[in-house]
């Protein structure tokens, strides 16, 4: 298992992706608001505000996309001692964050016309609230910690809890009577979700991937910064 990875060679390469991923996402965001805003249909029932899908699905599965890779990377780091896959996981963090609250934000605002209130104690919107609350948990570990290897443990910690919500966000609504309907795709059964509409969401989830990559790489680059800052060549 490598342990040791230099600074400078990882700096060559992410110091210049940050502008090949941006010109990229602005390409597919660009091509997803258009399929999103234009060409989708409206829903029969919902109308138009079924729009808001195009933003609060891929927010949702991004946030617990990220999630799941601090757990995996932080535990790996712990068991094996790789510092810098616990460096990966506090520069993805941020993204992971504000996707959480942008899935949250965008819930409230089609709660509003279609269940008619902007908030209920809904059992997949707790449990993504929670989530929320695992990560700001993560990031103020970092920032209480930021100089002591006791952060290592703390973090491993919270993301190793913090998983446990996953699946119950996941399956929440198989498993409780929610205001949410069950899940409209499905990896090993067939979709329910039309293909005029499939399309511009998977358009969305894979802008909203780059925007989080995006994010990664300012926050992993000013990380690497302050370790050359410190004069060292490893991490």
């Amino acid at each position: 298992m490598i342990k040791y990875f230099e600074v400078n060679k990882i700096f060559s390469i992410t110091s210049k992706a940050p502008k090949y991923v941006l010109i990229l996402f602005i390409v597919v965001l660009t091509i997803g608001l258009i399929e999103s805003l234009i060409f989708s249909p409206e829903d029969y029932k919902q109308s138009h505000s079924v729009r808001i899908m195009y933003v609060h699905v891929p927010a949702a599965w991004i946030t617990l996309g990220i999630f799941s890779s601090i757990t995996f990377l932080s535990t790996i780091g712990y068991i094996f001692k790789i510092k810098n896959f616990f460096l990966i996981s506090k520069s993805l963090a941020p993204s992971g964050l504000i996707f959480n609250i942008i899935a949250l934000v965008t819930g409230a605002i089609w709660g509003k016309p279609t269940w008619g209130t902007w908030w209920a104690w809904d059992a997949r919107i707790t449990s993504m609230l929670i989530l929320a609350l695992f990560y700001v948990m993560y990031l103020l570990a970092w920032r209480i910690y930021q100089n002591d290897d006791k952060v290592y443990k703390v973090t491993s910690l919270i993301t190793i809890i913090g998983i446990i919500n996953v699946p119950i966000i996941k399956y929440s609504v198989d498993w409780w009577n929610t205001l949410h309907q069950p899940a409209s795709i499905n990896i090993l059964s067939k979709s329910t979700i039309h293909s005029s509409m499939l399309f511009p969401l998977m358009i969305m989830t894979a802008a909203f991937a780059l925007f989080s990559l995006l994010i990664f790489l300012m926050k992993y680059n000013t990380e690497l910064i302050k370790i050359k800052n410190k004069g060292l060549d490893r991490l």
